[in-house]
């Protein structure tokens, strides 16, 4: 080394002329002094991290982070009124799997690869990304694909990754075999899982052999599990199954349009949940609460405890107001009526409730398709199809003019003729030509179903003084007077039914140039309502005066050790929405007249056939010139009530469209649905 140096300085020399000094030696060791009091310094960092700290540290790397694990528990089930099983839940033997913390797709997919030896799944759902996704988890075979891409120098890791599901994507030839669809299919529902959340792979069909051989090998899949799952189950038929609604499955998970608001609640995306009718609206009673268990996972994210915080509870039971015998009875009468209507007729809907709860004991429909004659169960169709009901309102207009004090108890007669406003002419269905000027009051204008007497009252109300022949020129604020009084009475607006999706009627327009449309109204030939608007319309009446929200179902129960229907947890109490500003003598008026429509001595009398029934009914029936699609048609309607003292049901329905010779369809409904209402829901002898 002493020569090299030697030799260096005697070239420097030479070459300079002189005599020159190197300054290499120096800065080299400069450079490793410099060096070393850096390795130093972080020699003496790290004895002192290790000294200060170093339990610390080790406590940091060994602690645990707990979590706690979900799983679901079976819903509510639903009864009905006497106690029998509605909605129940039937068990499955499943296959379910947890997914741990930070779980790679890698080992995912060896899992999803071992589990498809022994487990056959649906590969119906399995969409082409998800096809690819498995393929490409398999490093060998992304490799081999990503060589067969140009361009890809300088991409990152997910770059390449796109751009080889594209080409696949791409590629005709690429396809999974039956072996691989299986296992990619089971790998899909995997990779969908949250971290510690439980997701089905298999939740029904699962055979005795598949149980027996994931068993046997559990312990070379972590994460699966073989469990129970339950679908609803209807072991007392499904005439009930529309009103009662639909449950999402597994499979469909949340609904898309609730989501958000569902995970806020604590649900996971792959949740069971009510999405209509009864099980939506009481979803929060029906759903349970979820089982809990606490999971220690440690700092390398593997799980170190599991403890039982919460066993999870059965959702609560519903029992309903509806009798699900007599619930099946009507929905075969009505089904019978409308087999039997032909011509252009679209449905037959009705409704049995108790006008003193709001209880609804049976709700039935059907609709018809005219241009084939097929008829399909419709029970909400009572809920949720206007319909122009014709003069079964009447009672309402009556009520709306006494209250607006146009007629009064001790003067109501007027003379029934026909009513020419402006050359068009509009009469009663019994003095169409309005020879007769028959004297008729209040009680007779129900009885005998007046139309003129219903027009007068309501040129009386516009305060319009008619003369025969002239302009109809009344306000239109007359439109809102008389649905003002329709409204209290529960037509065209909401009945409170706890159930959603509940159609409010529809009205016609209130322009002058409808003016005359009025008139109409007034004996239920303009606007449109629902059997149930109906229904609660004529409980007002029986009730004497107290509009009550119809409600399906009594009480919310738990259950019994056994699995039984357990004690009562709280009871739907009648939910009062407006009281009738009628007095006495004037309430009389109009349920007198409602009685004479079926008992009474008018040679006119509307509901006469209805007299046979015993207990003996009030009521008022209702026909509507109607069309369908170009065609006369009627509509026939009743709202009734029995008996006439202590009124302990209604019965409302409707029959839209019928032929134009149809004549007493409805009536003869309403005496099979009070016959069956007696014999299977009540007694006659309980009646007080």
């Amino acid at each position: 080394m002493k020569n090299f140096y030697n030799r260096v300085s005697n070239r420097n020399q030479r070459s300079s002329g002189g005599p020159t000094k190197s300054e290499i030696p120096f800065r080299l060791n400069f450079l490793f002094i410099i060096v070393a009091l850096l390795f130093a310094a972080l020699i003496g960092q790290l004895a002192y991290l290790q000294v200060m700290y170093g339990t610390q540290f080790k406590a940091e790397v060994n602690s645990t982070d707990t979590t706690i694990e979900t799983t679901n528990v079976q819903r509510g089930m639903v009864y009905d009124s006497t106690g029998k099983v509605l909605v129940g839940n039937k068990a499955h033997q499943a296959i379910s799997y947890t997914k741990g913390v930070n779980v790679l797709s890698t080992s995912m997919y060896d899992i999803a690869n071992k589990l498809g030896h022994y487990l056959t799944v649906s590969t119906s759902s399995l969409t082409p990304r998800q096809a690819i996704d498995y393929y490409l988890t398999d490093q060998k075979r992304l490799k081999a694909v990503e060589g067969k891409l140009s361009g890809t120098k300088g991409m990152s890791t997910t770059q390449l990754y796109n751009k080889a599901l594209s080409y696949l994507q791409n590629d005709s030839s690429f396809k999974l075999t039956k072996t691989q669809q299986n296992a990619a299919a089971i790998f899909a529902k995997m990779s969908g899982a949250y971290a510690l959340s439980t997701t089905y792979i298999k939740d029904s069909g699962v055979s005795s052999t598949e149980i027996a051989q994931i068993g046997e090998h559990l312990s070379e899949m972590p994460g699966i599990q073989v469990g129970t799952s339950w679908s609803r189950d209807y072991p007392n038929g499904s005439s009930i199954r529309s009103i009662i609604g639909t449950v999402s499955s597994e499979k469909t998970g949340l609904p898309s349009d609730r989501v958000n608001e569902l995970l806020a609640q604590g649900y996971s995306r792959n949740d069971s949940v009510g999405q209509s009718y009864l099980e939506q609206e009481y979803e929060s009673v029906l759903r349970g609460t979820k089982a809990e268990k606490q999971v220690e996972v440690a700092g390398n994210n593997t799980v170190t405890k599991e403890v039982k915080k919460y066993g999870g509870q059965k959702g609560d039971n519903l029992q309903l107001t509806i009798n699900s015998k007599f619930q099946s009875q009507l929905q075969s009468l009505v089904h019978s009526a409308e087999s039997g209507a032909g011509g252009y007729s679209t449905g037959t809907y009705a409704i049995v409730m108790n006008p003193n709860t709001g209880g609804v004991i049976g709700m039935a429909g059907v609709d018809r398709d005219p241009s084939t004659g097929k008829i399909t169960t419709n029970a909400l169709g009572a809920m949720n199809s206007d319909i122009v009901m014709g003069s079964v309102v009447k009672g309402a207009m009556v009520s709306g003019a006494l209250m607006d004090g146009v007629i009064t108890p001790s003067n109501n007669t007027l003379t029934d003729k026909v009513i020419n406003v402006g050359g068009v002419k509009k009469s009663s269905w019994f003095n169409h030509s309005g020879s007769a000027n028959i004297a008729v009051n209040a009680s007779t204008a129900l009885e005998v179903s007046s139309n003129s007497y219903m027009m007068q009252l309501a040129m009386k109300e516009a305060k319009f003084g008619y003369v025969p022949g002239s302009a109809l020129t009344m306000n239109t604020s007359i439109f809102a007077k008389e649905r003002g009084y329709f409204n209290q009475f529960g037509l065209g607006v909401s009945t409170g039914i706890d159930l959603p999706g509940e159609s409010t009627g529809l009205k016609g327009s209130s322009s002058f140039a409808h003016i005359g449309n009025a008139l109409d109204l007034s004996f239920g030939n303009y606007d449109a309502y629902t059997v149930l608007q109906v229904g609660q319309y004529m409980s007002t009446i029986a009730n004497g005066g107290t509009r009550i929200a119809p409600h399906v179902v009594d009480s919310i129960r738990g259950t019994t050790s056994t699995g039984e229907l357990g004690a009562v947890k709280s009871t739907v109490t009648p939910k009062v929405l407006n009281r009738i500003g009628m007095t006495t003598a004037e309430k009389q008026l109009v349920t007198e007249g409602l009685y004479d429509v079926v008992h009474g001595s008018n040679t006119y009398k509307t509901g006469g056939s209805l007299s046979s029934i015993s207990p003996g009914i009030s009521a008022k029936t209702g026909t509507a010139q109607t069309y369908y699609k170009g065609h006369e048609t009627v509509t026939l309607s009743l709202a009734s009530y029995a008996p006439e003292k202590n009124p302990q049901v209604v019965v409302a329905l409707a029959m839209p469209n019928l032929g134009v010779n149809a004549e007493d369809n409805n009536m003869q409904l309403a005496k099979k649905i009070y016959a069956a209402y007696w014999k299977t829901v009540q007694s006659k002898t309980t009646i007080e």
